[in-house]
């Protein structure tokens, strides 16, 4: 099973619970925890909130997986990892997707003074409306 092959190759314990997260990442790109813990428990029955958050975190420090946390969001996980694209997020739904990274000049992603740190990612999260929300017709609100 490929969560299995790179659970070994980030130096990982295969168990069932880091097997099912991260197999619920890769199946549910940009998921928050509460949707990746449905998706553990249909897998594996009762697991805790606690062990899925801890599985996270080690899935995380492996590189294994990516958190991201838009502004005014909870955590979501990806497992797109090792290179440096980005994210257009709704305003309205919260809806994500990923945006490559431009491939001529970048110049958002070079720190005009770094003031000494060691810059290792850039990121860059677009707002705007997803197709779906755009092209809704506006909600109406009630008169007094």
């Amino acid at each position: 099973m490929e969560a299995e092959r790179l659970l070994r190759g980030a130096a990982l314990r295969v168990t069932r619970p880091r097997v099912a997260v991260l197999t619920a990442v890769y199946e549910q790109p940009h998921a928050e925890t509460d949707s990746i813990i449905g998706v553990v428990r249909q897998d594996l029955g009762g697991v805790s909130h606690q062990a899925v958050y801890d599985v996270l975190r080690a899935l995380t420090s492996a590189g294994l997986v990516r958190r991201i946390e838009p502004s005014g969001s909870v955590a979501r996980y990806e497992s797109r990892v090792g290179d440096n694209h980005h994210h257009v997020v709704c305003r309205s739904c919260g809806a994500i997707a990923d945006v490559d990274c431009a491939v001529l000049e970048t110049p958002c992603l070079t720190a005009s003074d770094d003031h000494g740190y060691a810059i290792d990612e850039a990121e860059v999260i677009f707002w705007g409306l997803c197709p779906a929300c755009h092209t809704a017709p506006p909600s109406s609100t009630p008169t007094s």
